[in-house]
């Protein structure tokens, strides 16, 4: 299946150059205060991976962000006098994702619940962006560089879901054997997993561990996303190298349902598999 290159909401509709000329503003006044972005990150609630994109413009800045910015970095006012702009740019930004998988970005971005069971790799909600880097460059037939970094980006964007509020009520359950594989290296590993305790003790979320041992698996398939949009049913989302399925039939997303409660019931309870990934870095 071809595939267009995505284009970021802001070169979609004109405001790219606010966000990135943002970025650069906080990031100055951000190394004129001597934080570092993990210590800047953890004043405004973001980790570090995050607050890098925000600085890039490639990542929205938010608000709420830029008015705890305004205060902690001393802006005295100027990040706040762009409030109106920025929540404009932000109503008219479109999604950036591959044609093909627009229709389920837009779904996934209004989602009041999200349910996912992986199998080969984290998902893309859940990467960090070194780990999201390395599995683009990683990619067969490689990607060029451009294409790289925009597809992170978009994957990254993907991440705001989790500070919407309300937010989404949401359910993953990993395999060990994904946990286990060293993607990107030692240094992309650890903070693939500490991304995922991160993941896995916000209010909202239910992250479960599958263990290699069980004797019994009730989908030996593809991994799978179940996700119901605001206002509407229920559906379910696919892929097989490379090709995308959206699945809108009540029949067979009811099964796919029914065969992800099993699932839950068998993997690790959150308490347990929050405890084995915690066991996985200490052994790091």
């Amino acid at each position: 299946m071809s595939e267009r290159r995505p284009d970021t909401p802001a070169e979609a509709d004109g405001t790219a150059g606010l966000f990135v000329a943002l970025g650069k503003m906080v990031k100055l006044l951000r190394e004129r205060k001597g934080l570092t972005q993990k210590e800047f990150g953890e004043l405004v609630g973001y980790g570090p991976d995050a607050v890098s994109a925000m600085e890039r413009g490639v990542r929205t800045l938010r608000p709420e962000v830029l008015i705890k910015a305004d205060e902690l970095l001393d802006a005295g006012g100027l990040l706040k006098e762009v409030l109106p702009e920025v929540e404009q740019a932000m109503a008219k930004s479109r999604t950036r994702h591959p044609e093909w998988y627009r229709d389920y970005a837009g779904l996934e971005a209004e989602a009041v619940s999200l349910y996912d069971y992986s199998t080969m790799g984290v998902l893309g909600l859940l990467q960090t962006e070194d780990y999201a880097r390395a599995v683009f460059t990683q990619r067969h037939p490689p990607l060029d560089e451009e294409t790289i970094e925009k597809r992170v980006a978009d994957r990254l964007s993907r991440q705001q879901l989790f500070e919407k509020w309300p937010p989404p009520e949401c359910s993953f359950v990993i395999e060990q054997a994904l946990l286990e594989r060293p993607i990107g290296g030692p240094a992309v590993h650890v903070g693939q997993l500490q991304r995922l305790l991160h993941v896995g003790r916000m209010r909202n979320v239910q992250l479960q561990v599958m263990p290699t041992g069980r004797h019994e698996h009730p989908c030996l398939d593809n991994g799978f996303t179940l996700l119901t949009p605001k206002g509407r049913e229920q559906v379910s989302y696919m892929e097989s190298q490379g090709y995308p399925r959206l699945v809108t039939d009540r029949e067979e997303v009811r099964i796919l349902a029914a065969r992800y409660g099993i699932i839950r019931a068998q993997a690790l309870n959150p308490y347990e598999s929050l405890d084995l990934i915690e066991k996985m870095l200490e052994e790091r």
